[in-house]
């Protein structure tokens, strides 16, 4: 009986130290764990747990992070890499499995192979802190992270080139974008790699990273590739230097920074150091025991897909949209019914008909960041005059005015600047490119607060004029555009979203209006910008204008219309016999009907 007794004791102890369950990661959110006493799962503490925290003499410690939940075990158990549950036997890896992405949808990858990134390729950096309160067992978790996420992506020349920056009061650059491009090799770098043990100078390793791991000598791509370039930064202390100027100056240099912290990280300085958002870009776990537990958070952030990328049947062009795609055409073809092939159209019947029933204040918002590069800035500059050249432009019909962007924000020509179509198409080939960082949430704040006012020439709303806004990114903002895109849709703005290259889909969803597929462009390259110029031509060709024209009565062709309207009134007038009867008031009359007509 004893004995019995005994079994069932061990059975439960064992029960509870395997336990597992639901939990959520707060990453944005510092005072949450600011409040809390921080322990290390070997170290003794006179501490009492936290209420709703389990003791972890008895269950471990509870660490929350996206969507999952799991259990440290004891100190005298060392937590294993991968977690089952015990009640259920281990079963075999199906050979296909589904992986979610960036975009919402699912595809279909091998399990054996690990591959998820193959349509997005990055030039991606590792910065890790190896200073002495990261203990060799800790650095080793950390390893075993790299490990993992290197599994992740697809490595090679032509796809994911990864590199590790390891810094404590110094830096070292362990191997650059250049060295491994194959993910054996990179695995057995990583491997190799051992502590500094010292201080923590991570400002110091960030600008190591943007001025030494990110360079094409080093093994980035350039950037007319449009290959995105990611830092992620690990850390479990507060740095001994300044972090927010450098990592500023990283991220307005294109570099897209994601920042961990690990027990006592400090978490203001992660938000210092991290891209918008930061509920995207700043994360945290309680020990590096867990920290492998974001290799999945990183894969489904990393691993945007392009759904063109993964296989279509358009003829010409694919362009992603959303949930789906569409097809398009080059120029001098035209889109068949089936809306896949294309068919050759003479040169005339591919120009867009003036849409001159179309009377709009239309204001384009272009990037003019360092990763757009001047020769894709000119496909930028011809993809405003394939929209203008389709547009009745001038005071009493469409007025169009342009912003260019980049850390700051420029107005290049106002609505009530020009009056012709030449004007405006001279104007836009003959914009400079800005080539700063990309601060698309205070360009659309300017296009709000100024440039749709009737200051800089947009009509009155009781003239019931639409207006437009078409926004043109080739990246993710370095500032929040969420507040300032809903503001401009419930103004009643219609606005447009283009997309190219590494534009992030959720910022272009936020900006555009609704119907989605009516308003919501990209393409992985600059190729199609003139396809998607036609496409947005034609949702402007086809607008029921509510707005009425009033003609300009200083103008000759008024004048002349207005002549013939008297002549006729006064010939009707005649034929009654109003006028001819009294003519010494015909003046009078004629003078009282020009007031009245």
């Amino acid at each position: 009986m004893k004995s019995l007794f005994g079994g069932l004791l061990y059975c439960f102890s064992v029960l509870v130290f395997e336990v597992d369950g639901t939990y959520r990661f707060y990453g944005y959110e510092p005072q949450r764990y600011a409040a809390r006493p921080v322990a290390r799962p070997h170290l003794h503490s006179n501490l009492h747990p936290l209420h709703n925290t389990l003791h972890p003499g008895v269950h471990g410690n509870k660490y929350r992070f996206y969507g999952y939940h799991y259990y440290h075990q004891p100190p005298r158990i060392s937590p294993p890499v991968t977690y089952h549950r015990p009640t259920t036997p281990p079963t075999p890896p199906p050979p296909e499995q589904p992986v979610s992405t960036q975009s919402g949808i699912t595809s279909t990858v091998s399990a054996d192979t690990g591959v998820h990134c193959k349509s997005r390729p990055l030039d991606l950096v590792f910065i890790i802190d190896s200073s002495r309160s990261v203990r060799p067992g800790e650095f080793e978790k950390v390893k075993i992270f790299l490990a993992d996420m290197v599994d992740t992506l697809d490595i090679g020349e032509d796809a994911t080139r990864v590199a590790v920056v390891n810094y404590a009061s110094t830096v070292k650059i362990e191997f650059l974008l250049k060295t491994h491009l194959n993910k054996v090799h990179l695995k057995q770098a990583l491997s190799r790699i051992e502590p500094l043990s010292a201080g923590t100078m991570t400002g110091l390793a960030i600008k190591t990273a943007m001025d030494e791991a990110f360079t094409e000598q080093s093994g980035a791509r350039s950037l007319e590739r449009n290959i995105s370039k990611v830092a992620i930064i690990v850390t479990d202390g507060r740095p001994q230097d300044k972090v927010e100027e450098v990592s500023a100056a990283a991220r307005a240099s294109g570099i897209e920074i994601y920042a961990v912290g690990v027990d006592r990280a400090d978490m203001q300085s992660l938000r210092l150091m991290a891209s918008i958002p930061l509920d995207e870009h700043v994360f945290y776990v309680e020990t590096y025991g867990v920290i492998e537990k974001l290799t999945s958070k990183f894969r489904e952030t990393l691993c945007g897909l392009d759904l063109c990328a993964l296989g279509h049947d358009c003829d010409h062009i694919c362009v992603s949209n959303h949930t789906s795609y569409y097809c398009l055409c080059r120029e001098e073809h035209v889109l068949n019914e089936d809306k896949k092939t294309c068919s050759h159209s003479p040169p005339l019947e591919l120009k867009a008909r003036t849409c001159k029933a179309g009377v709009l204040d239309l204001v384009f918002v272009i990037d003019g960041s360092k990763s757009v590069h001047a020769k894709n800035f000119k496909l930028v500059k011809q993809f405003v005059n394939h929209i203008v050249e389709s547009l009745h432009i001038g005071s009493h019909a469409t007025r169009v005015g342009l912003v260019q962007y980049s850390s700051v924000v420029r107005t290049e020509f106002t609505l009530r600047q020009h009056k012709t179509k030449k004007a405006v198409m001279d104007t836009v080939t003959g914009i400079r490119y800005m080539s700063r960082g990309s601060m698309t949430g205070l360009a659309l704040r300017h296009l709000l607060e100024k440039s749709l006012t009737e200051a800089e020439g947009a009509r009155p709303l009781s003239a019931n004029v639409p207006r437009v806004g078409i926004v043109f990114t080739d990246g993710q903002s370095q500032d929040c555009i969420s507040d300032h895109a809903r503001n401009l849709k419930e103004q009643g703005v219609e606005m447009f979203a283009v997309g190219v290259g590494k534009a992030v889909e959720r910022e272009l969803l936020e900006i555009a209006s609704k119907p989605l597929n009516d308003h919501y462009f990209y393409s992985s390259n600059f190729s199609a910008m003139t396809s998607i110029a036609q496409a947005i031509k034609n949702k402007f060709c086809h607008v029921e204008v509510k707005a009425e024209v009033v003609e300009d009565p200083c103008k000759c062709e008024a004048q002349v219309a207005f002549q013939r309207k008297m002549q006729s009134t006064i010939q009707d007038l005649t034929s009654k016999h109003i006028l001819s009867s009294q003519p010494q008031t015909q003046a009078i009359s004629v003078s009282a009907l020009t007031v009245n007509i």
